[in-house]
C-alpha cells in the first residue's frame, strides 16, 4: 500500500510556507505574463495555419474553442491545487496529495516529457525564424550550422549531411544562463517578449479586421463553406477534422500550467496563482481565436499549409511590406519566452521530486546567491540544447501533446477525488461546479488525446514504463515518505 501513500495536505502547505531556498519575487502581473509567455507562440505563429489547411478548415476557430474550453476547465482545477499547495511540483504535487506516491511519480515523469522535450521542438523553430530574419538583410549562416544532423524518415534515423543546428543550440544556452542568475531577471526578459509579440498579434488583428471589412465578399468566399465537407479520411475536414484539429493545435495552450511550477517564487501564491493561471488562459484564448478568424478571411484555408501562415496570409491581403519584417520579430521573440519559461518549469518539478527523496538530492540544490535550482536549470538546458542541435524533433508534437493531456486529466479527476476525501481543507480558491467542470475537463482532454492515434499512444507507454523501472529501482526506497512511515 505505500505505492498509494499520499502527502498531507497540512504538510504540503508547511513545506510552501517554510523557507525552501528559493525566492519569493514573482507579482501577479508575473504570473499573467509567464502564462501568456509559455503560451502564444509556435501553435499561433505555425500550427494555426497548418491545422486549418489540413483537418478543419475555417473551423478551426471552432477547433480553438474545444481546445480552449478543455484547458479552461483544467486551468480552474489547476487553480484551485496551486492557491491551496503552493509547491514547485505542479500537478505532481497535486497527485501526491490525492491519489498517492505512484500516481505522483508518472505525473512527475509525464510532466518531464512535456518540459524537456517543449524546449528542444521550440528552439527548431526559433532557429528557422531567426535564419530567415537576418537573412533578409544579407546574413547567411551556412545550412551545414542551422540543420541536425539526422532526420526521421519511415521510421528511420537517416544522416542529412548537416553538423549541428547552431542558433538553435544558442537560443536555449543564453535562456539557461538567465534562468540560472535569477527567476526575476528571467520574468523580466520574458516581460519585455510578451509585450513584443502581443503588441504585434493585436495590430494583425486590427488590419486584419480592417481588410475584412472593406472586402467583405472575398471574405465570405474564404470562410465557404464554414465546415468543409469531410473527406472520408479520419481526421480531414467535418467534425473529425475539428476534433483533430483540436488535438493538433493544443500544443498552440501547452505552458499555462508552467505557471504553477513557480508557485514557491510568487508572493502572494493564494490570492495570485489563480489569476495567473485563468488570467493567461483566458487572454491567449481570446486571441487565438480572434486570429484564427482573421487568417482564414483573408486566404483561403487550402493555402495557409506553410511554416509561416501568418505572413503569407497578409501577404495575400496585401499588407505592406514591414508588417512582415514586425511580425517575424514578434514570432522569434514569442518562442524565445516559450523556451524560456519551459527551461523554467522542468528544474522546478525535478526539485519537488528530489525533496520527496524519489530523486537524488543534488536535484533540490539552489544556488546560494541566485537562489534558483541551478543545477537542475543546467542539466536541463545541457539536454535540451544536444536535442535542439542533433537529434530530429518530427515526432515530439504529438508526444509534448499527449503528454500534458494526460497531466490534465489526472489533475482534473484529483480535484473530484480531494473534495471527497478531504472536504473541509481550506481552498483559498475553488473550482467552480464540481464535478462537472473537472468531468468536462477530463474528458475534452482524454478526446483529444485518443484523436492523437495509436504510435503516440505507444510512445507515451514506453516512456511511462521506463519511469516506472527507474521508481521502482530508485525513487520507492528512498522515498522520504516511506522512511518516515517506517521509523
Amino acid at each position: 500500500m505505500s505505492l498509494f501513500q499520499t502527502k498531507s495536505i497540512e504538510s504540503l502547505q508547511k513545506e510552501a510556507a517554510s523557507d525552501a531556498g528559493l525566492r519569493r519575487s514573482l507579482s501577479r502581473m508575473n504570473l499573467v505574463s509567464l502564462g501568456i509567455g509559455a503560451i502564444i507562440g509556435a501553435g499561433i505563429f505555425v500550427l494555426t495555419g497548418q491545422a486549418a489547411a489540413q483537418y478543419a478548415g475555417p473551423a478551426i476557430a471552432i477547433s480553438f474553442v474545444i481546445s480552449g474550453f478543455g484547458c479552461l476547465f483544467a486551468g480552474l482545477c489547476y487553480a484551485e491545487f496551486a492557491a491551496m499547495i503552493p509547491i514547485a511540483g505542479s500537478a505532481y504535487t497535486y497527485s501526491y496529495a490525492t491519489l498517492g506516491e505512484f500516481f505522483a511519480w508518472i505525473i512527475g515523469w509525464d510532466l518531464i516529457l512535456e518540459y524537456l522535450f517543449v524546449s528542444p521542438t521550440v528552439a527548431v523553430g526559433w532557429s528557422a525564424h531567426f535564419v530567415a530574419f537576418i537573412k533578409e538583410f544579407g546574413l547567411v549562416l551556412p545550412e551545414r550550422l542551422t540543420l541536425a544532423p539526422y532526420d526521421y524518415v519511415n521510421d528511420h534515423l537517416v544522416s542529412t549531411g548537416h553538423l549541428v543546428n547552431l542558433p538553435a543550440v544558442f537560443i536555449v544556452c543564453v535562456l539557461t544562463v538567465l534562468l540560472v542568475i535569477g527567476i526575476k531577471e528571467s520574468a523580466t526578459f520574458n516581460n519585455f517578449m510578451v509585450v513584443t509579440k502581443v503588441s504585434v498579434l493585436l495590430g494583425v488583428i486590427g488590419f486584419g479586421l480592417w481588410y475584412l471589412f472593406g472586402h467583405r465578399d472575398l471574405a465570405i468566399q474564404n470562410w465557404t463553406p464554414f465546415i468543409p465537407k469531410n473527406t472520408g479520411v479520419y481526421g480531414q475536414y467535418g467534425w473529425s477534422g475539428i476534433f483533430k484539429g483540436a488535438a493538433v493545435i493544443f500544443f498552440a495552450y501547452i505552458g499555462f500550467d508552467a505557471v504553477s511550477t513557480a508557485a514557491q517564487e510568487a508572493k502572494n501564491p493564494q490570492k495570485d496563482m489563480p489569476i495567473g493561471i485563468v488570467g493567461s488562459l483566458l487572454l491567449c484564448t481570446a486571441i487565438f481565436i480572434t486570429i484564427s478568424v482573421v487568417l482564414t478571411g483573408m486566404s483561403k484555408y487550402t493555402t495557409l499549409n506553410n511554416g509561416a501562415p501568418v505572413v503569407n496570409a497578409l501577404i495575400a491581403a496585401g499588407a505592406p511590406g514591414w508588417l512582415r519584417y514586425i511580425v517575424e520579430i514578434a514570432a522569434i521573440a514569442g518562442l524565445s519566452s516559450v523556451i524560456l519559461v519551459m527551461l523554467m518549469g522542468q528544474p522546478r518539478i525535478f526539485f519537488s521530486m528530489a525533496n520527496d527523496g524519489l530523486l537524488p538530492p543534488v536535484f533540490a540544490k539552489v544556488h546560494p546567491k541566485f537562489k534558483t535550482p541551478y543545477v537542475t536549470t543546467i542539466l536541463t538546458g545541457a539536454v535540451s540544447a544536444v536535442l535542439a542541435g542533433f537529434m530530429p524533433l518530427s515526432i515530439l508534437g504529438e508526444m509534448v501533446s499527449i503528454g500534458t493531456l494526460f497531466a490534465f486529466v489526472i489533475v482534473c479527476i484529483s480535484i473530484v477525488v480531494l473534495r471527497k476525501t478531504q472536504p473541509d481543507v481550506s481552498r483559498p480558491f475553488r473550482t467552480p461546479w464540481v464535478p462537472i467542470i473537472p468531468i468536462l475537463g477530463a474528458g475534452i482532454c482524454f478526446v483529444q488525446m485518443y484523436s492523437l492515434g495509436a504510435p503516440t499512444w505507444w510512445r507515451l507507454i514506453i516512456w511511462l514504463i521506463i519511469g516506472m523501472l527507474i521508481y521502482f529501482g530508485y525513487g520507492r526506497s528512498r522515498s522520504k515518505l516511506t522512511l518516515a512511515k517506517g521509523k
